[in-house]
């Protein structure tokens, strides 16, 4: 069974690296965000890749959610010395990951291969793909002027109000055609979308039209687990930017927001929501990843769901 997921960071990565236990690993391909790259100190900075690439490697720190785990703080605690900039914390692991990236981009190397090697060097098998080679960046619209994603994100803590979110160069990227050949494959039997943040995880990837296009008129199932559980987010500021778009803070509005790509939706076993409220089938499964063996039984749902619809 091959498998393409669509993953923002923290969260999606839980499932990525459950799919990543249960799958061979050659039969896995994880599809990141880049809307969150962004330059800094004159480093490429790709949070979202790194974070899929940590969680998989069994190296990611767990207790803040990115980077590594051990990481260590000397090139900071310089750079503050220095009177650097200190919004944006890089540990010393993490600068090396940064630096040689940026590096190899520089030589003339796509970030999709970049982090095809950075794989190979911390023994990930399963491909982690950036959704495009281009670049398209989230802008932030805000009550406060308009927010490069980072500068809202990290250095404004997700305080201000959000109008709107922009896709930048997001209509002149062209897909990866390491994701277009993973889409394409036979052998694809479940594209999954990871229970990330909707607005700036999954929809700048949504953003490139090629990839909407696919995903609408795909013949294999596309399954969608909600970030919300009983009007919460897990994790991150999904909610917060719910109520601030006049949304409906539920499962259901995120099945709704995605409801031209997806084929299957699930939502926590805690969630109030009648799944009869759905326009796709939904079921409900225990959502809440917080040690490896319920990332495992939630992946092995996932991709259940999928075949059940597949034969339906």
């Amino acid at each position: 069974m091959s498998v393409v997921a669509l993953s923002g960071g923290v969260g999606g990565s839980k499932l990525a690296l459950g799919l990543y236990h249960i799958l061979p690993p050659n039969n896995l391909t994880v599809v990141a965000n880049v809307g969150d790259d962004f330059d800094h100190l004159g480093l490429h900075v790709s949070p979202d890749i790194d974070t899929l690439m940590y969680t998989l490697a069994g190296i990611a720190n767990d207790e803040s959610g990115w980077g590594r785990a051990d990481e260590t703080w000397s090139f900071m605690t310089a750079l503050e010395e220095l009177g650097g900039p200190s919004w944006f914390r890089l540990g010393d692991h993490d600068l090396a990951t940064n630096v040689l990236r940026t590096v190899a981009m520089q030589e003339g190397m796509s970030l999709s291969d970049v982090t095809t090697k950075l794989c190979g060097a911390l023994d990930v098998r399963a491909a982690i793909k950036p959704i495009t080679n281009d670049a398209v960046r989230t802008l932030v619209h805000t009550e406060q002027g308009v927010l490069p994603f980072q500068r809202y994100f990290v250095e404004e803590k997700t305080i201000p109000k959000v109008n709107r979110f922009e896709f930048e160069g997001a209509k002149a990227a062209k897909l990866n055609p390491d994701v277009l050949s993973a889409l394409e494959d036979d052998s694809l039997q479940a594209v999954v979308v990871c229970p990330s943040n909707p607005f700036i995880s999954i929809d700048p990837m949504l953003a490139l039209r090629e990839l909407s296009q696919i995903l609408r008129a795909s013949s294999v199932p596309v399954i969608g687990v909600s970030p919300v559980v009983a009007g919460r987010a897990i994790k991150g500021p999904t909610v917060k930017m719910m109520k601030e778009l006049g949304m409906e803070m539920s499962s259901s509005a995120v099945a709704f927001h995605y409801k031209d790509i997806l084929d299957g939706f699930i939502i926590d076993e805690s969630d109030p929501v009648l799944i009869q409220e759905f326009e796709c089938p939904t079921i409900k499964a225990p959502t809440i990843m917080n040690t490896m063996a319920q990332k495992k039984r939630l992946a092995q749902i996932v991709l259940e769901f999928a075949q059940s619809i597949a034969v339906d």
